[in-house]
This record gives C-alpha cells, structure tokens and sequence, in this order.
C-alpha cells in the first residue's frame, strides 16, 4: 500500500472509496515498513465504520488483530455512530499499574530469586491459574459494579490506591445483568490471577529520567526499584466479548451497516444492542481493575515477608493504573467544537495532556503517568501526554512493543530454556510457569520498543518521563 509521508513519524493511507476518513499510521520509517500487509488493511477498514472522526488510527506498536489492528484508535461520534468490540478486543481492560518503593539495587539485589520465588507462590499465574480467593456469583457481580473500591474495602490495599487508579477504580454504568452466566463462571476462579501471554510481573530499576521535574513529581528517581503488573479480565473479558460480538452480528443486518470485515461487526452506540455491550465492557474494566489491585496486594505481602519491613515504610505506593483495551466517552475538537465522542482504544494507552479534566488532581499539571511496558529482556517506560497528541490521536499512545511473530513461530526459534539461560546470562532473574511460555513471548518476538518509544517522541504525541529495566521477571 502507497502511504504519504506526513511528517518524520507520520504517514497517511489516503482515502478511498467507502472509507469515511484516511488512516493515518504514527511510527518511524523503519517500523512503519515493518507493518504487515493484514494490519495496515485493518486500519483502512476501521476508516470504514459509521461515525468515525479525523482518521483510523495505527499507533508504532501496530499489528495485525481481531477487526482492528492491535495498537489502533478510532473516535467515534457518540450519537449516531457505533460501538465495535473488535476496536476494544478480547482482553478488555489489559494494563498495566507501576507500584513504586525507597529501595534501591543495591539492597534488593541479595532478596530478587526469594521475592521473585515468593510472589510466584502467592499470586496464581498461567493458563487456567485459579485464584486463592473463591469469590460467590453475588460477591463477584457486586465487584463488577463497584470495581476496585470493592476489593480495597475488603483489606485489599489502601484506600488511597484508587485515586492513582485510571477511573478511580471503577467505569460507571457497569451493569452485571448484561454477563452472562457463561462469563460470570469463568470469571469466578480466576479473580486475582496474573495470567498468561504478555502479562508479567516485574521488579524493574529506574534506568534513566528523561524529564527532572515531571519524574519528581511523580516520585521516581534514578536507581530507584519499581515493580510493574501487566494483567486484564482473564476468561471473564473474552466471555463478554464473545457473547456481544455475536449479538453484533445480528444488529448490523437490523440496522442495516455494512463493513468490509465481518470482524469489525457493530451496533449503533445509542442501540439497546450497543449500550448493552458498553455495559458488560464496564464490568469487565472493573474486572481488571480488581484483578490488578489484589496481586498488588499480594506483591507488597511478598516484599514485607522477604525483606522483613512492612509494605509502607518500603514506599510501595501506586504511581498510576492505566488501561489500554478500553471504549471511552470523551469530549475532543472535532472542527473547532467540542463533541463527544467513544474513543475505542485496542492495544493503545490513554496519554492525557496537563489540564484535561480526566487527569487525577495530583497530575493536572503534569499529565497523567501513561505506562508502556517492554518484554522480558527489554525496558519499559513511563510517559506523559501532549497537546499535539490529544490533537493528533485524541491522547493515546502505544500500549508496548507490539509482536512481529506469532507465538508458534517464536517456539520454532527458540526453546523456553534456551531463552530463560540467555536472559539469566545477563543478570536478569525470570520464574516463568512453562518453558514454552517464556519461548512464545522470547524479546526477540516483539519490535524494538526503543524504536517504538523514539516514534512516539519524533509524532509529538508523547514524552518520556523515565525508563525502567528488568531485573527480574515473573511469567504466566
């Protein structure tokens, strides 16, 4: 596909027939080359959905996904546009929370293998992992609707994590009528599970701080050690998708919309059929959001045991929880007016600039932190929003590194043990639950996230505050 280069970091499918506006792709030249053919064709057909605004979004981490590419944005007219969970995906809310604390190298190196060896026996992980909490389907439809507050009451962490939680913890509107049974079972074990995949569960060191000022706002510091949980709804997320894609598929032939890909099947957002998804997506976030509060619970329960201070005088606060699998109502300048709009985030983290209402009162001047995580072996980072990126992508961001290879062909490259000794090698401890795991998410299966992080920057629609480099590593 011929694209036109825009600026450095900036290209532009152009519009064609039926698309509604031009797909615009934010990336170097080298990583936008990279793109393959399947996903740069879903950005074009997401241009094509009812109500769409400015442009189809690819953000540097862009891949091929379900209906929209992973690492995609679409904004939509609220009122007479549509809602697409293909534009949100299976894994609603997966994201991502940074916990902060006064240690430094130094003194936690001695105590990484038995805290990596700790958290790995205290928070449940990998594929069918069921939680040490054994939720009832009442308990579980009450922390559906009331999101993190639920957990926290019940002594999982402190009051004062909700306010450093993207929502404060909780989407309003959740409606737990609108899960099915089949989710609500699926969800029931696994509440407090890390997963598998992508997630992971990191001890990390503040490598480097790019901005002085914002990084001391947000209490970070070279040398410093954070721990970073990448995790989202598990089974119950992917239940709700599944049964509203179904349902999405009937409406369109009710309401009579015609998309290129049967994948990006959609409701009209004022729709019983698109506000009954919305719904049931809330749940999920609030899933997630509990989900993410209880293993840091249980990852400051580990620390207290192994090195032996509680979890506060260890300075284990939360930084920011954000979300990168999500449909938001917002209000941007379409035309020089205001207009709400659903922004559908997929693999795509929200960067708002200083100012916005969205912003926690303690980042109103800074921008809220925006999280975006590396893979075993490679650095994650912590970032703020701009002006220029809540005009350019309505303040969104990458979500990571983004894969260039499927997990079957990753295991053909390496074997786990092969990778787990190769990282090992370099002084970095991994605990993964199943060598083929650690083959499937191998650093070598994703893009380079620095190129990601420098495309981001030379687009202007973000800026680095800190990096993060793994020192140790827990898989699902």
């Amino acid at each position: 596909m011929e694209m036109k280069k825009i600026s450095e970091a900036i290209f532009e499918l152009p519009k064609e027939e039926g698309m509604l506006v031009p797909a615009r792709i934010y990336g170097t030249e080298k990583l936008t080359s990279e793109i393959e053919a399947g996903a740069l064709q879903q950005v074009k057909n997401v241009a094509y959905l009812p109500g769409i605004q400015k442009y189809s979004i690819a953000l540097p981490d862009c891949h091929w996904g379900y209906g929209f590419p992973i690492g995609g944005v679409a904004a939509i007219d609220y009122e007479k546009g549509v809602v697409s969970p293909g534009g949100i995906g299976f894994d609603i809310n997966c994201g991502v929370r940074l916990v902060k604390t006064n240690l430094t190298e130094k003194e936690i190196k001695p105590h990484l293998r038995d805290l990596i060896n700790e958290m790995f026996g205290a928070i449940p992980a990998g594929v069918g992992g069921k939680s040490k909490l054994r939720l009832s389907e009442d308990e579980l439809k009450q922390a559906l609707e009331q999101g993190a507050s639920y957990v926290v009451e019940r002594g999982y962490g402190w009051e004062r994590d909700l306010k450093h939680t993207e929502e404060n913890g909780k989407m309003d509107g959740a409606d737990a009528s609108k899960v099915s049974d089949k989710a609500l079972h699926r969800g029931m074990p696994q509440f407090g599970t890390l997963g598998s995949g992508n997630h992971f569960l990191e001890i990390q060191k503040v490598s480097d701080i790019f901005d002085k000022e914002i990084a001391e706002k947000f209490g970070l510091e070279q040398g410093q050690i954070t721990i970073m949980i990448h995790c989202g709804s598990r089974g119950f997320g992917h239940q709700v998708a599944t049964d509203h894609l179904n349902t999405m598929v009937s409406a369109m032939n009710k309401y009579g919309i015609n998309v290129p890909d049967k994948q990006l099947c959609c409701a009209p957002i004022q729709s019983k059929e698109g506000q009954d998804y919305l719904k049931a997506m809330k749940c999920a976030v609030n899933y997630a959001f509990c989900n993410r509060q209880v293993i840091m619970h249980w990852v400051r329960e580990s620390f207290e045991k192994v090195i032996g201070r509680d979890a506060e005088s260890l300075g284990m606060e939360l930084l920011y929880d954000i979300c990168h699998n999500v449909a938001k109502e917002e209000m941007h300048e379409i035309n020089g007016e205001q207009k709400k709009l659903l922004v559908h985030r997929k693999g795509a983290t929200r960067a708002m600039p200083a100012g916005r209402e969205e912003n926690p009162a303690e980042f109103m001047k800074t921008g809220h932190p925006a999280l975006i995580p590396g893979t075993m072996g490679t650095s994650s980072y912590v970032l703020v929003g701009t002006q220029t990126g809540l005009k350019e992508t309505f303040g969104s961001v990458a979500h990571g590194a983004g894969r260039t290879m499927s997990r079957h062909a990753a295991m053909k490259l390496k074997r786990g043990d092969q990778v787990k000794k190769e990282l090992e090698e370099k002084g970095e401890i991994i605990k993964g639950k199943s060598l083929s795991g650690l083959a499937e998410e191998m650093p070598e299966a994703y893009k380079d996230v620095e190129e990601v992080i420098a495309s981001v920057e030379a687009s202007g629609i973000g800026k680095k505050v800190s990096k993060h480099v793994p020192l140790a590593v827990m898989k699902g």
